[in-house]
């Protein structure tokens, strides 16, 4: 806990891992309640209108197939997967809204996103990925991404945006 101020109330905060602070919370003193849930994750810091385009979703499926259903007959991962992948790149390709619901593909990508990580938690998952890829895979890749960004900024073109064209 941080902060000298003399108001009666604990002025807390937490901070990653290079320092910079992230989230402050004001408890009273006498309030123990108020320390203890400033200890735990904030569902106050997720957006609102991420919470109601997954919920328009969850609610979709839920007519569709049960609320919950998942935790019940389990999912395959791949299957969460590739939904994902879809509705993004629909998203990215300009759509804004899956034509079967009218429901923002993104809320649709969250709602995918919170099945799996449920069902996971749940023990309900069938992890079906591919076998992992060798250690070290990653840093190839990122070597070459810092040669293509050298490259880029000697020769660099605006890129057509929906802003743009």
């Amino acid at each position: 806990m941080s902060g000298s101020k003399n108001d009666g109330l604990e002025h807390m905060s937490s901070r990653d891992h290079s320092g910079t602070r992230i989230l402050s919370a004001q408890t009273k003193k006498t309030n123990p309640k108020a320390a203890a849930g400033a200890a735990k994750p904030s569902i106050a810091v997720i957006p609102s209108s991420a919470l109601y385009a997954a919920a328009a979703a969850h609610m979709d499926g839920a007519y569709k197939y049960g609320a919950h259903n998942w935790r019940i007959s389990g999912v395959r991962a791949s299957t969460y997967y590739a939904a994902v992948q879809r509705h993004l790149q629909a998203w990215w390709e300009g759509e804004q809204l899956a034509d079967d619901s009218g429901i923002p593909h993104l809320g649709h990508a969250l709602a995918c996103i919170n099945i799996l990580i449920d069902a996971e938690t749940c023990g309900k998952l069938t992890d079906d990925r591919p076998p992992a890829l060798p250690d070290g895979w990653l840093e190839r890749w990122r070597e070459l991404h810092a040669e293509l960004t050298e490259h880029g900024k000697r020769v660099s073109a605006e890129p057509f945006t929906q802003e743009n064209t």
